[in-house]
């Protein structure tokens, strides 16, 4: 195929969309460019591998350090590794929002690679590899329901910005990410990563209006280019329906399903599916029907699910559609951490802790974007016993990293400056016991041990999951607050978090097609009344505020600003000053380049007899100031006295007194102390 570029306009942005083969035995691939920013985006799919009860979809984001023109990573390994963070999370969004546009029955493996071949230090990545995803799918022949658009809405000085450049986000109160497809020729919203500084619903409503003509430019450009070039999709063979068998499947379950679904026995659901199972394989040995049996007894769960919201108004556990479950939490629940709570939303349990450490405590996060510093970290854990379940420990996965990123993003906004609150922050949430919504329960649990920790929040923080149930005839029901089998088999998990004041992160993921205007501002709305609640009932009640005084157990931190010119004389040659007063008063001292001096402890006598040494060794001494001291040293011509810790001054033998002075020893010994 000719090379061939495809150009649009966003904002003041422009990206260019190019077709070029280079990566040409991928089933589809597409060069996306905005500004120096160069994306190279594969889809590939293999045949699937027998047995799988699930879509092996894997979204990669590479990032290549030669983007940037920079040899990172250690000594010895100069090469990239492990993804970043910021890779991780790009990956989820674009996986986020091209999964729900499979076909249901799509079993083929699948694997879409994007890789930052170029970055500009103005234009991210993540809105073009998502758009990138989603042509290199739709020209391939990959069987894929889209295409999607995508675009970073911006709130600066009362207006929006499509796209903003990094230096633009940071003046910004909204870092709205948006995806939209089409349905029925109408657009609707099928994926949303957000966060702002307790910004109001409205303004949501109508970033997202803002965004709807850009999302449509961008469908139809990429409409057009398939058009052009794409090719003919694979046709799936779907496994022909044995009504027969599915006849058969509901006489053995004879309501059983419908009782386990919706009078609160749902931990029998498995050992009903177990006994239909093994009823099947033993009297159809050698045959696929066990395994039609399991994907027929979840599209039933499905269905009761939905329909039972819809239709009847039912939820599996009974509670109204708008209902919070059962409310409770507790802080202090760990002696020696420095900040420790518990959060309890029915079944599901989670614990967070607060470790406050020191500036040199902040975390190094080497990406492609350059070395990045973090002074508050929210890392979340998710063990197989919260699920009942026995796996293999790992290191974090994903979904993992996932979860603490947006718990992150939801604290951000609340926490006080390192100018007001020097100190490194560190949470950690063990999702103890899961049944729905772990990630917003640790949110929760995150906001009371910062109270517990005394770290002066400007406010707390709630989360809450929305979702929701559809039927075939079109109706749907808004939930508040999803729990496990509503969670799995609902179209829909929004996740918002915030204060009294307004919104702090939103995550929305769909398994349908996508969401309607209307529909979002009833979510945003519903959610905001569970918010509301959970504030009231749980902090208000537990710990409204931050505690006064912070854990014994906490360090202690003292900060001095010394001129930054004496920051060399602070250190010494080869670092000796510091290391002699890190010894002598068992602290932890960090220079930054303004000259800001941070003195950690765990004993505040000698943090402040640290901070007095430093004062001396670094403030400049005035003319005419006066100042008694011990005599250091003596020389023919006079007697040097200690003024200030670490400096010492001249007093010339002939001042040393009213009369003619033949020897200085004869008016002064070492440690006299002269006014």
């Amino acid at each position: 195929m000719a090379h061939k570029d495809f150009k649009i306009d966003v904002g003041d942005q422009t990206i260019t969309f190019q077709l070029k083969d280079w990566a040409d035995q991928a089933n589809g691939n597409v060069v996306v460019q905005a500004g120096d920013t160069v994306i190279l985006t594969a889809a590939t799919m293999s045949e699937g591998r027998e047995g799988l009860d699930f879509f092996p979809l894997t979204v990669d984001f590479e990032e290549r350090f030669y983007a940037a023109g920079k040899i990172l990573g250690s000594r010895f390994m100069r090469r990239e590794g492990r993804p970043s963070e910021d890779a991780i999370i790009t990956a989820r969004l674009i996986d986020r929002s091209i999964r729900p546009l499979f076909p249901k029955h799509m079993k083929g493996e699948v694997q879409v690679i994007n890789t930052c071949m170029s970055w500009d230090a103005e234009n991210d990545p993540d809105i073009i590899g998502l758009l990138g995803s989603s042509l290199a799918l739709l020209i391939s022949d990959i069987p894929w329901n889209g295409p999607v658009g995508a675009v970073r809405v911006g709130y600066i000085d009362g207006k929006f910005i499509a796209n903003p450049t990094y230096e633009q986000r940071e003046q910004s109160e909204l870092n709205f990410i948006v995806a939209g497809t089409e349905k029925d020729g109408e657009l609707v919203i099928n994926m949303i990563e957000a966060e702002s500084k307790e910004a109001e619903e409205g303004i949501y409503e109508e970033a997202w209006k803002f965004a709807q003509p850009i999302i449509k430019q961008l469908i139809q450009l990429q409409k057009d280019i398939a058009k052009e070039v794409g090719k003919e999709k694979i046709v799936l063979e779907e496994t022909p329906r044995d009504e027969a068998l599915e006849a058969e499947i509901n006489e053995f379950l004879a309501g059983r399903l419908e009782k386990t679904l919706f009078e609160n026995r749902l931990h029998e659901m498995n050992d009903v599916k177990r006994e239909l199972v093994e009823y099947l394989e033993e009297k159809y040995p050698d045959t696929e029907k066990a395994t039609y049996a399991k994907k027929f007894f979840e599209d039933e769960i499905d269905r009761m699910v939905n329909e039972g919201a819809t239709k009847k108004n039912l939820r599996v556990d009974g509670r109204k559609m708008d209902e919070i479950r059962t409310l409770s939490g507790e802080v202090g629940v760990l002696p020696r951490t420095h900040g420790s709570a518990i959060f309890l939303r029915g079944q599901t349990r989670t614990i967070s802790i607060v470790t406050l450490g020191t500036p040199g405590d902040e975390k190094l996060e080497e990406s492609m974007e350059g070395t990045e510093k973090k002074r508050y970290m929210h890392h979340y854990n998710f063990p197989p016993y919260s699920s009942g379940e026995t796996k293999p420990m790992r290191s974090p996965n994903r979904r993992e990293i996932g979860h603490g990123v947006l718990a992150e993003k939801a604290l951000i906004p609340v926490l006080p400056s390192k100018e007001d609150f020097p100190y490194t922050i560190r949470i950690v949430t063990e999702a103890v016991a899961s049944n729905g919504s772990t990630s917003m329960a640790s949110t929760c649990s995150s906001t009371l041990a910062l109270l517990d920790a005394g770290v002066p929040i400007s406010a707390p923080v709630a989360g809450i999951a929305m979702g929701m149930m559809t039927d075939n005839d079109g109706g749907y029901k808004i939930l508040t607050d999803i729990q496990g089998p509503e969670d799995h088999h609902g179209g829909m998990d929004f996740k918002v978090t915030g204060t009294k004041k307004g919104i702090t992160a939103i995550q929305m993921d769909v398994k349908v097609t996508g969401i309607t205007a209307p529909i979002f501002k009833e979510a945003m709305e519903a959610a905001k009344k569970a918010r509301l609640q959970i504030l009231k009932e749980v902090f208000e009640k537990v710990l409204p505020e931050p505690r006064k005084e912070m854990s014994k157990w906490a360090p202690r931190i003292l900060t001095i600003k010394i001129n930054k010119d004496k920051i060399g004389e602070l250190i010494g040659p080869g670092g000796k000053n510091i290391r002699e007063l890190t010894e002598t008063y068992d602290v932890k001292i960090d220079v930054e380049e303004d000259g800001s001096v941070y003195i950690t402890t765990l004993n505040e006598e000698n943090g402040k007899k640290a901070l007095e040494r430093i004062d001396g060794m670094t403030r400049t001494v005035e003319v005419g100031e006066q100042f008694e001291g011990p005599v250091k040293r003596i020389l023919e011509f006079g007697a040097f006295v200690e003024i200030l810790p670490g400096q010492e001054g001249l007093v010339h033998i002939s001042k040393l007194a009213d009369r003619h002075v033949d020897k200085v020893e004869d008016i002064v010994k070492v440690g006299d102390v002269i006014p």
